[in-house]
């Protein structure tokens, strides 16, 4: 179980020691809230909590392996046995997904549930997911275009759609060409990573959310948002997603290019004008409603446990500015404002995410990869802290 404040001596003036504690134990209790209400709901996993009500969702959609990969965090940081067995079980719920090909998403579905599982655990049935599910994920890659297919709809927009929340896909692939000594899997993530580097992003550093390509020449022919403002403003999460993408790729290929790319989009939103005092951002950094518009706490997330890693790859007092704002951040997100009062907000950790404002779907809710990624970002800082005796 996880450690007591009391037991810590936290003070008012919480360490982050303090705080990583409570908010593994007020995940702990989450999770047990959560897990027992979809326990009885055969293949059913949660998504969110809306209007007071559950809204879950089988495997297919693409959030489904966020919450196992939630409790695969709660059970490394408090070694409770009964969420060890949820993880197990919600794990297990979405095993089909590795042979699915329509979908772009395989990589969240099964690398944050099988992934953290087969870290954990070494299971070996998990392994085997896992490089199912890279195959699956790798029939997506069309040579001539040089890039995964993100979306199979809107023919009649986009002839080969690719949103920039696919560079998070690709740690599947990485790691499945490690493990399988199949290198064309490698290959296809530097092809797909280089080709959204060159295309996706703007001279800033900020990006496109959507880059459709000519399928003949394999160049792009519309760039444009599907979940942001306006084709041309910076859709906040879409941002931590490159920011957390390329920081990956570095870890993962050691290529320099990936790192100044990630140094380059880190320094557009820490020195963004409109991001706020406390850390997390708006919906899109360019609404026309600031600051009278939703955050999103799930972009908060992503981009917190982005800079503690990015922060190992840079030197002194750049390093030191990764580490303050993400520390300033999960500070922000276990306070009250952001954290959810055990056994409220539906059982899930944190409030005030947004989904998709521009569709009216989820906005103002909690979000599974809120969650996962606060507890990402968690676990991260913890191994930070315990390395470097901060």
């Amino acid at each position: 179980m996880a450690m007591s404040a009391l037991a810590l001596g936290c003070s008012h003036e919480k360490s982050m020691e303090c705080v990583i504690e409570e908010a593994f134990a007020n995940a702990e209790r989450q999770a047990l809230v959560l897990a027992g209400k979809y326990a009885g709901q055969e293949g059913m996993l949660p998504r969110t909590w809306e209007n007071g009500e559950d809204v879950g969702s089988d495997s297919r959609w693409w959030t489904s392996g966020f919450f196992p990969g939630t409790l695969w965090y709660v059970y490394e940081n408090t070694g409770n046995p009964e969420i060890l067995e949820y993880a197990k079980e919600f794990t297990s719920r979405v095993e089909r997904e590795k042979y699915t090909t329509d979908n772009h998403d395989v990589g969240f579905m099964l690398y944050c549930s099988f992934g953290n599982g087969l870290r954990l655990t070494g299971q070996e049935q998990y392994e085997e997911v896992l490089l199912t599910g890279a195959r699956s994920l790798a029939s997506r890659f069309t040579p001539s275009v040089g890039l995964i297919r993100s979306w199979d709809h809107s023919t009649d927009r986009w002839q080969y759609p690719v949103i920039i929340d696919n560079m998070m896909n690709l740690e599947l692939l990485m790691w499945a060409a490690e493990h399988s000594g199949d290198s064309s899997l490698k290959e296809i993530c530097i092809s797909h990573a280089d080709k959204t580097l060159e295309h996706h992003y703007r001279p800033d550093g900020s990006c496109w959310h959507v880059v459709s390509y000519d399928k003949e020449t394999g160049m792009p022919h519309i760039k444009q948002t599907h979940q942001g403002y306006s084709d041309d403003s910076s859709w906040s999460r879409g941002q931590a997603w490159g920011l957390y993408g390329y920081t990956c790729m570095y870890r993962l290929t050691g290529y320099d290019r990936y790192l100044q790319q990630a140094r380059h989009i880190a320094a557009f939103l820490l020195d963004h004008k409109n991001m706020p005092e406390d850390g997390v951002p708006y919906w899109d950094y360019d609404s026309p409603d600031i600051p009278d518009t939703p955050r999103d706490v799930s972009a908060a997330a992503v981009m917190a446990s982005a800079l503690i890693e990015l922060s190992g790859y840079a030197d002194g007092s750049e390093a030191g500015k990764y580490m303050d704002f993400a520390e300033k951040q999960i500070r922000s997100l276990a306070s009250e404002k952001y954290t959810a009062t055990p056994g409220e907000n539906g059982g899930f950790i944190l409030m005030h995410s947004t989904g998709a404002y521009p569709l009216g779907s989820e906005i103002d809710v909690p979000l599974t990869y809120a969650d996962y990624y606060y507890l990402e970002a968690l676990t991260r800082m913890k191994r930070k802290i315990s390395a470097t005796g901060m």
